[in-house]
């Protein structure tokens, strides 16, 4: 393990080891930059984080980053396909990547960053902050929320078998818990803020959902919210007041957030209205000069807008407006 009071150079840093900060790091390398990325977890930790039997919205061409072909036997790409894909392509570039390694602190001295990790210290002329959203779950604030029972990230249906499963949410994470948890046994309920569930949820998925609900194998209760969580039951608020349901666990798919925490950190300005936006030009460079963001951390709150399909173009923007600074 490296000695914090070792400091290592290069022309680039990355932080977040994503699908984006992956493509940002093969086009620096096409460039002929130095650079590194550095990642708090394992590689592309949000995929893997994501759960077990996930099916991408996109079609396998449209996550390929770097040239490089992702072949998929499937229309829609799966969870495990996508894994095995980025990790090819970190070792077919032969990507200098740290992994498990967080950021602590990252600050600018004249015209050069100082990066400090948990483990060294590193200085870089640029900066790309590709360490999209899912770090901190968007939390419903209601009393109980903090029980072992409430779920704000999902793995596997199994573990549910035979209970009594209340779904916040309807979108695509809320229907296809309530769906992989009613395959499994589990007795679910959604409880939905809207009228229906929600329009982007996938074209091949809102049939399947639409019909258990409407043939009672799974209760929706529209317009409502839960107000409290306790050990064995819920309350809800529904339009026909309120209610009470026995409960075992409720998994709470209501998104997540940005480390906004992170980004005022470093200095980084985002709008002052509630999307939260951070800001930044066409090429990337926020207000913080030769500091990039790349991915959906771009979108602040509206986490729905951004996508490895329609970002994969950040890394291609960052590195030709930084190979336009070198150059002159």
């Amino acid at each position: 393990m490296l000695s914090k009071n070792v400091t290592l150079d290069f022309d680039l840093l990355i932080i977040g080891g994503g699908p984006i900060g992956l493509a940002c790091a093969i086009e620096a390398k096409k460039a002929g930059l130095s650079y590194l990325i550095l990642e708090k977890g394992t590689l592309v930790n949000s995929l893997y984080n994501y759960p077990v039997n996930m099916t991408f919205f996109s079609t396998s061409e449209r996550l390929e980053i770097g040239g490089l072909p992702f072949p998929s036997i499937n229309p829609k790409p799966t969870r495990a396909e996508a894994l095995e894909y980025y990790r090819r392509a970190a070792l077919q570039y032969q990507l200098n990547i740290k992994l498990f390694e967080p950021v602590e602190t990252v600050s600018k001295q004249a015209e050069t960053f100082v990066v400090t990790s948990t483990r060294a210290s590193y200085t870089s002329r640029y900066i790309v902050v590709a360490t999209g959203f899912y770090d901190v779950p968007n939390y419903i604030d209601v009393p109980g929320e903090k029980l072992e029972k409430v779920y704000h990230y999902y793995k596997d249906p199994h573990f549910f078998t035979m209970q009594k499963v209340a779904v916040i949410g309807a979108s695509n994470s809320s229907v296809d818990v309530a769906l992989e948890t009613f395959r499994k046994g589990a007795e679910v309920t959604m409880i939905i803020r809207g009228d229906t569930i929600g329009k982007s949820v996938k074209y091949w998925v809102r049939p399947d959902i639409e019909n258990r609900i409407k043939e009672g194998s799974i209760t929706a209760y529209f317009n409502s919210e839960i107000t409290e969580i306790r050990e064995r039951e819920i309350d809800i608020i529904t339009p026909e007041g309120p209610l009470t349901i026995e409960n075992d666990f409720v998994l709470a798919m209501t998104g997540y957030l940005p480390n906004f925490d992170f980004l005022n950190n470093i200095g980084i300005e985002c709008t002052v209205d509630e999307n939260r936006i951070p800001i930044y030009s066409n090429s990337m460079e926020t207000n913080i000069k030769n500091l990039y963001l790349a991915g959906v951390v771009c979108g602040g709150m509206n986490t729905h807008t951004l996508f490895i399909e329609n970002s994969r173009i950040h890394a291609v923007k960052i590195i030709e407006d930084i190979m336009s600074k070198v150059k002159k």
